[in-house]
C-alpha cells in the first residue's frame, strides 16, 4: 500500500502531467483571490456609512469650504455654501411637471356647456375666477408662454380689485436648475369673453403682482398638481422660495415646559466678527453637539458681521441672523431658542424650579462626556486665546467621529433668495452669465499680468462670441464699480448686473420693509454680503455660466505659478 501511494504521488509530477497540475494550481488561486474580494467587498458594503459632506478635520476647513477649480465663484470663499447646495436634486420629484396636455385632459366635458348659458344669460360677460373653464385657460397660457420653466403646483385663482381680474399662484423651477429648490409666483390676469362667448387672456401682470393669491386661507381647496408633489419627497423637504416667512423667536408654552427643557449654550470666544465660513463651522459644530446631547440650543441671534463684507471695511456689529439664513426653516427642524428670550425665562423660574447649571471652560471635554450630565443648562464659555477659543475646537479629535455638523438644517434667507427669483423672472429665467474680476486683481501686473487686458471690452467681445450667441441676455457679475465700462457690449448682448434692480430692496421693497421690522424699525443696509451673494446666485442660475479664471483668462485664481489648468 505504502509503495502504491508512493508510486501514484510520483507518477503525478511526471512531465506529461506537469501542464494539468500548473493549470489547475492557478484556478484554485484564482478562486480564492475571487472569494477573498468578495468577503472585503460585502464587509465594506455591510459598514459603509456616507460621510458628512462637510465632516473633515479643521485643518481642511477652508480646502474643502473652497473649491479646488479655479473658476471664480466655485473656489471664492466670499459667500459660504449651506445645506440646499449640497442637497441632491431628486428626480423623481421634479420629474412630475405639469404639461398643457395634463390641463386639457382635466378640463370638465359640461364647462363648456355652462360657459355658453353663462355667456347668453350675461351681456357683460363678466368673469368668473372660480370658473373651471377660466382656471384652465390661464394655466394653459402660462406653460405656453413661459417655455423655460417647469410648473409643479398652480393655487385656486382668486379674484383681483377689478373686474374680470384673478390672481393665482403657481410653483415652479427653472427647466434646466441645479439647485434642489422651488419657486413660487403669484400674477394678476385679466380675462375677457369675446364676442363668441370664448374666453381670453388679456394680460398678464408683473412678477408677484396677483397679491391676492399669495397667502393661503384656511379650508382653501388644493390647486392642480401632478403626484407625487413637488417641495417634499421621501421626508426630504426642499425650499420653496416665494412663500410668506415666519421667522418669529420660537417662545416656551409654560413653566413647566420650561422647567423640564435641557439646554446647551455657547459664550465668548474668539469666533465673533470672523468670516462667515468661519461662523457658520463653529455655528454648525454646537448644533450638532446640542443635537447629540439631545438638548435644545440656545442661540445668539446677533451677527457681527466682518469688514471683509461691510462698505465701511470696518467689523459692524448688531446684525441679525434671519438677514443672511433661513431661521423659520432652522427652529421647524431644530430645537433652538433666542438667547435674550431664555435668560429672561431663566431669571423667572430658575430658583423657584430648581434649575441648575454645569459649566464647562475647557473644550476638551468632549459631547460624550457631557452625555451623563442632567443639569438644566450646560454652558459651555470660551476664552480669550485664539484659537483655543474657536467653538469648531469641541468638535475636533474622537468628537468628529461622533458629532456631525447638521448642514441640512441651515438653508440661505428665503428673503435674499426671493430676490435672486425676481431679478432671474425679470430675465424670463432664460439668460447667460458672466463673472468679470477686476479690481484689485486687474491692477496688480506682478501677480495678474494678463487679466486687465483680458477683461477688457474688446477682449470679452472676442471671448464671449464663440460662447454666447449674439442678442442675448447677459447678466454681469463684476467688481468693476463703473459699469459703463461694459458698455461697448450692448452692441452685441442685452447686458444687466445687480444695480440695475436696486428696486428690489430699496424703501418701498418687501426686503426693507420685513428686514426694518425685524431690526426693531430700524433700516437694514444691503450689505457687502448681501450683494455678493445675491449676484453669486442669480450668475449661478444662468444657462451658461462663463467664469473668469476658467474661460476669459489664463492667469490663475490666486496669482502666477498657482494653477496647473490654463483657460480654454
Amino acid at each position: 500500500m505504502l509503495g502504491r501511494s508512493g508510486l501514484s504521488r510520483t507518477a503525478s509530477f511526471r512531465p506529461e502531467n506537469l501542464g494539468q497540475n500548473a493549470l489547475y494550481m492557478i484556478g484554485n488561486l484564482c478562486f480564492t483571490i475571487f472569494v477573498i474580494c468578495v468577503l472585503v467587498f460585502t464587509i465594506i458594503a455591510a459598514t459603509y456609512e456616507p460621510e458628512d459632506p462637510l465632516f473633515h478635520p479643521s485643518t481642511k476647513i477652508t480646502t474643502f469650504l473652497t473649491s479646488t477649480s479655479s473658476a471664480t465663484f466655485q473656489s471664492d470663499n466670499t459667500v459660504v455654501r449651506t445645506g440646499e447646495d449640497f442637497m441632491f436634486a431628486n428626480q423623481t420629484a421634479f420629474s412630475a411637471f405639469i404639461n398643457v396636455t395634463d390641463v386639457v385632459e382635466t378640463k370638465d366635458a359640461g364647462a363648456d356647456e355652462i360657459s355658453l348659458s353663462r355667456c347668453e344669460s350675461d351681456s357683460m360677460g363678466q368673469i368668473d375666477c372660480k370658473d373651471p373653464e377660466v382656471y384652465h385657460l390661464m394655466m394653459k397660457v402660462l406653460i405656453e408662454l413661459f417655455k423655460d420653466i417647469h410648473f409643479y403646483r398652480f393655487g385656486k385663482p382668486a379674484p383681483g380689485p377689478e373686474e374680470n381680474s384673478c390672481d393665482m399662484a403657481w410653483q415652479f423651477r427653472p427647466k434646466e436648475g441645479k439647485t434642489a429648490t422651488f419657486y413660487k409666483d403669484y400674477r394678476r390676469f385679466v380675462v375677457k369673453r369675446l364676442k363668441n362667448c370664448k374666453l381670453s387672456v388679456v394680460s398678464i401682470g408683473d412678477y408677484h403682482s396677483g397679491v391676492y393669491a399669495r397667502k393661503k386661507h384656511k379650508n382653501q381647496k388644493p390647486g392642480f398638481e401632478k403626484a407625487p408633489g413637488g417641495q417634499e419627497q421621501g421626508g426630504v423637504s426642499f425650499p420653496v422660495v416665494g412663500e410668506t416667512v415666519n421667522d418669529s423667536l420660537p417662545v416656551v408654552e409654560s413653566e413647566n415646559a420650561f422647567s423640564r427643557g435641557k439646554y446647551l449654550m455657547y459664550v465668548g470666544g474668539g469666533d465673533r466678527c470672523k468670516n462667515m465660513d468661519h461662523y457658520l463651522w463653529s455655528f454648525l459644530c454646537a448644533l450638532g453637539e446640542a443635537q447629540y446631547l439631545n438638548r435644545t440650543l440656545i442661540m445668539d441671534l446677533t451677527i457681527c458681521l466682518s469688514s471683509v463684507y461691510t462698505l465701511s471695511n470696518q467689523d459692524e456689529e448688531g446684525k441679525d441672523f434671519r438677514f443672511y439664513f433661513d431661521f423659520e426653516h432652522l427652529k421647524e427642524t431644530a430645537s433652538v431658542l433666542d438667547q435674550q428670550q431664555f435668560w429672561e425665562d431663566w431669571n423667572k423660574w430658575q430658583r423657584q424650579d430648581g434649575l441648575s447649571l454645569y459649566l464647562v471652560e475647557d473644550f476638551r471635554v468632549t459631547p460624550m462626556k457631557l452625555s451623563e450630565v442632567r443639569d438644566s443648562l450646560i454652558l459651555r464659555r470660551f476664552g480669550f486665546v485664539e484659537p483655543d477659543n474657536y467653538w469648531y475646537r469641541v468638535c475636533e479629535g474622537e468628537t468628529e467621529s461622533v458629532v456631525r455638523r447638521p448642514w441640512h438644517l441651515v438653508w440661505k434667507s428665503r428673503r435674499l433668495m426671493e430676490i435672486v427669483s425676481a431679478i432671474s423672472s425679470r430675465l424670463n429665467w432664460d439668460y447667460d452669465s458672466v463673472h468679470v474680476v477686476r479690481g484689485e486683481k486687474a491692477r496688480n501686473k506682478d501677480m495678474w499680468p494678463n487679466l486687465a487686458q483680458d477683461t477688457s471690452p474688446d477682449s470679452l467681445i472676442s471671448t464671449l462670441q464663440d460662447k454666447i450667441e449674439d442678442g442675448r441676455n447677459v447678466y454681469i457679475a463684476t467688481n468693476e464699480p463703473d459699469t459703463s465700462f461694459f458698455d461697448p457690449l450692448k452692441d452685441k448682448y442685452s447686458t444687466h448686473f445687480l444695480g440695475d434692480y436696486q428696486d428690489l430692496w430699496g424703501e418701498n421693497s418687501e426686503w426693507y420693509s420685513e428686514t426694518k421690522e425685524l431690526n426693531s424699525g430700524i433700516p437694514v443696509e444691503f450689505d457687502g454680503y448681501m450683494r455678493a451673494s445675491v449676484d453669486t446666485e442669480v450668475f449661478l442660475r444662468g444657462k451658461k455660466q462663463i467664469e473668469t479664471f476658467n474661460d476669459l483668462t489664463n492667469d490663475c485664481k490666486d496669482g502666477v505659478n498657482t494653477c496647473n489648468t490654463p483657460a480654454s
